[in-house]
């Protein structure tokens, strides 16, 4: 599977951008104003606010000044040109931050080069713009992307189902998927919280919204949204979803035009033998499932593990996979962090099962104990897309109604460092192979 991924994202990269591998005369020729430079440690020991200097690192490439990642050296750490006003905006959130010379750079930029190190320096040069898709009425916290892009302090704008519908998506470089059910079942919460008025209110939403927008099913209208998303990272975006928006993503792609619906969720009966009409072909991620029949099973399909999982949570972790910092940028920048084991959390959608991801789709994250998969990655057309399994990375079991995270007290989250990768990843320099 490592082999294949290999192959076509080399292939991606040879047809239409690749990402530069410029050492250390690069980075000066880039920054020949500066006599001096500030390395932002996102070490272990090094770094007191992991979260928040990813926001510094967002904050600088917002003033139009180019920033360059240190791939695997000290935990993937940040090198930005030394400034007054960037001094004092690391110490007013609270960011460790060193300046190192201009011949200190030099020695750190040609340790990186060193064929024997495992490490690169990727130029950031554009602050990508964010949108989350969620629900207007949703509070930052109900959502761990919004959650921890609030406390690193990186903007973000919120589009729903009319933007994406109207074609608002080619307006940003990077889209979340707030935790979605895009089959129109509700999230499959029918069993517990049908009568909750909660529920009630949000159904209701929901079918008035789809008739607005010209649809007379939710799970139509969702298609249709789910269409226009997959539409926008074949031309190039970049899509990070978590829990059920990633699996429930998938199955709707995989069932367009076929009716997988109870008639409790859109008034009458389901398709007869809708699993054999499942097009697998269809989807980003995701091969062979099959999808949870019962509206009372607070589950989508095959592909989740929660179910079969057997694992206490002192011993839940997951672990990063290595990668060749110089020949696998991508995949090297999406895993960086001060420790490759990471624990887990719990999820409508937790983790995948392996062998229902495409041989095409890099797994950057695993627990071998119960063979899942944990946070997946790959490439459909000219984009990405990256799965990220479980709700919040600081909340073992989030429920319905549990109160927010409090990230004040989890600055250094290694859950939370791979979703802000992720933020930062579209940042990263791009340039056309010659031909």
């Amino acid at each position: 599977m490592m082999m294949k991924y290999l192959f076509k994202i080399q292939s991606f990269l040879n047809n239409s951008i690749k990402f530069s591998l410029f050492y250390g005369i690069v980075f000066l020729f880039s920054f020949n104003a500066y006599a001096s430079y500030v390395l932002i440690p996102m070490d272990a020991d090094g770094q007191q606010n992991h979260l928040k200097a990813y926001g510094i690192t967002y904050w600088t490439l917002s003033k139009d000044l180019k920033v360059k990642w240190l791939l695997n050296y000290r935990g993937g750490s940040f090198l930005l040109p030394d400034t007054d006003a960037i001094r004092k905006e690391c110490t007013i959130r609270g960011v460790t931050y060193e300046v190192v010379s201009d011949a200190q750079t030099e020695e750190i930029l040609e340790e990186i080069s060193s064929p024997s190190q495992n490490m690169e320096a990727v130029i950031l040069e554009k602050a990508p713009k964010i949108a989350v898709y969620s629900p207007k009425g949703n509070q930052p916290w109900d959502d761990a992307v919004t959650m921890v892009l609030t406390f690193a302090e990186i903007p973000y704008e919120t589009i729903y189902d009319q933007e994406v519908l109207e074609d608002n998506l080619i307006l940003y470089d990077w889209l979340h998927l707030h935790h979605e059910d895009f089959t129109g079942q509700y999230g499959k919460f029918y069993a517990s919280y049908r009568a909750a008025p909660w529920y009630i209110k949000e159904k209701a939403a929901a079918e008035k919204l789809a008739k607005s927008v010209g649809y007379s099913k939710v799970s139509q209208e969702k298609l249709a949204v789910a269409l226009k998303i997959r539409d926008y990272v074949v031309g190039g975006g970049f899509m990070f979803a978590m829990c059920s928006a990633t699996d429930s993503f998938e199955i709707a792609l995989a069932a367009e035009g076929v009716d997988i619906c109870e008639p409790m969720f859109d008034g009458d009966p389901s398709e007869p033998g809708y699993q054999s009409k499942i097009d697998y072909n269809k989807t980003f991620a995701f091969k062979n499932f099959t999808l949870e029949r019962s509206p009372n099973v607070y589950e989508f399909s095959s592909i989740d593990m929660t179910r079969n999982r057997r694992i206490s949570k002192t011993t839940d972790y997951f672990t990063l996979m290595d990668f060749s910092a110089k020949w696998d940028p991508i995949p090297t920048m999406l895993c960086q962090n001060h420790t490759a084991l990471v624990k887990g959390f719990m999820g409508q959608t937790t983790a995948y099962n392996p062998n229902e991801i495409k041989s095409s789709v890099l797994v950057l994250g695993e627990n071998k104990t119960n063979n899942e998969a944990r946070y997946i990655h790959g490439i459909k057309g000219k984009g990405f897309f990256t799965f990220y399994g479980g709700h919040d990375p600081e909340d073992y079991t989030h429920r319905v109604g549990d109160p927010k995270t409090e990230l004040e007290l989890h600055p250094n989250s290694p859950g939370y460092r791979l979703i802000l990768n992720n933020v930062l990843f579209p940042a990263a320099k791009k340039k056309k192979q010659k031909t």
